[in-house]
């Protein structure tokens, strides 16, 4: 009888994969109607070129790409991509979160591009398997294409000088929840809704909720009301606008909610606060005349 027993050694200080989590697979073929904008994403981006050639923006530098080019775009790194119209630009993308890669000792983290002419079956090979797999939606698909996305990452730190470091899960609910207010400071006369914070955070809406809150004490939703109002007393006391145009111009449904959410954080309607107001400006002013 012969037997061989293998006993897996755990490395110390080994990278755990599992607990980078697979976004989004998506498929693009650029054509002239596509007009990519520079952008930038919280989670890192794997661009496998599959066809054609082009170029990557990244932070206004242009870098040449062609099929079998792997580009690693790590997180809050300002990019974009352009095609040959001759050879339209064909790629296959992973968008992926706590996660970064980068080429030892190169000193420039932000992206790195690595040539896999010689490996594109297998690469492609993953690949194609998860696209299969999430366009289809069989019982445990994501459980498979998370278990592809880890193999992924171990294929391409064994056959290229990859490391991969762990986002820690605090850095990035605090740059999610960041992102969020930011997005509500500079947008909220226009209509905001969970569904689209979590659509522009790439994360449920339950969790947008849940780390905002436990980040800053109070809901995205009561954030943006509170926003509203900061910007509606501006309103009341420095010009003779009507509630309706008010509420109308600082993104409420209608006056009536405006007046209950200004009621509801400043103890006082609308009407009332500006009045207050007026009579204060007024004996100030005959104070001073006096």
């Amino acid at each position: 009888m012969s037997c061989n027993r293998y006993t897996l050694i755990q490395e110390k200080n080994r990278v755990i994969h599992s607990d980078a989590r697979l976004l989004y697979l998506s498929t693009a073929k650029y054509g002239g109607d596509w007009h990519s904008l520079p952008h930038t994403h919280d989670f890192t981006e794997l661009f496998f070129v599959i066809g054609g050639s082009g170029q990557f923006s990244i932070e206004n530098e242009l870098y040449p790409v062609h099929v079998g080019d792997l580009f690693v775009i790590n997180p809050n790194v300002e990019h974009t991509e352009t095609s040959l119209n001759a050879q339209p630009l064909e790629y296959i993308v992973l968008g992926v979160e706590n996660l970064q890669l980068f080429l030892q000792n190169e000193q420039d983290d932000r992206f790195c591009v690595v040539h896999f002419q010689n490996h594109m079956e297998d690469l492609l090979f993953y690949l194609r398997t998860m696209q299969r797999e999430i366009e289809t939606k069989p019982a445990g698909y994501e459980m498979v294409c998370q278990d592809f996305l880890d193999i992924l990452v171990i294929q391409l730190m064994r056959q290229t000088k990859f490391s991969a470091a762990l986002i820690p899960l605090n850095r990035r609910s605090s740059h999610i929840c960041a992102l969020v207010r930011r997005y509500i400071d500079n947008h909220y006369k226009e209509e905001i809704t969970l569904e689209h914070l979590a659509q522009i955070t790439h994360v449920s809406k339950y969790h947008v909720v849940h780390i905002f809150s436990k980040e800053y004490g109070i809901s995205p939703i009561s954030y943006l009301a509170m926003r509203r109002i900061e910007e509606s007393r501006q309103l009341l006391t420095t010009t003779d606008f009507s509630l309706s145009y008010i509420a109308h111009t600082l993104g409420f449904s209608s006056s009536s909610y405006f007046s209950q959410a200004f009621r509801k954080l400043e103890g006082v309607s609308p009407t009332e606060y500006r009045r207050t107001h007026k009579q204060q400006k007024a004996e100030q002013s005959s104070a001073s005349k006096a």
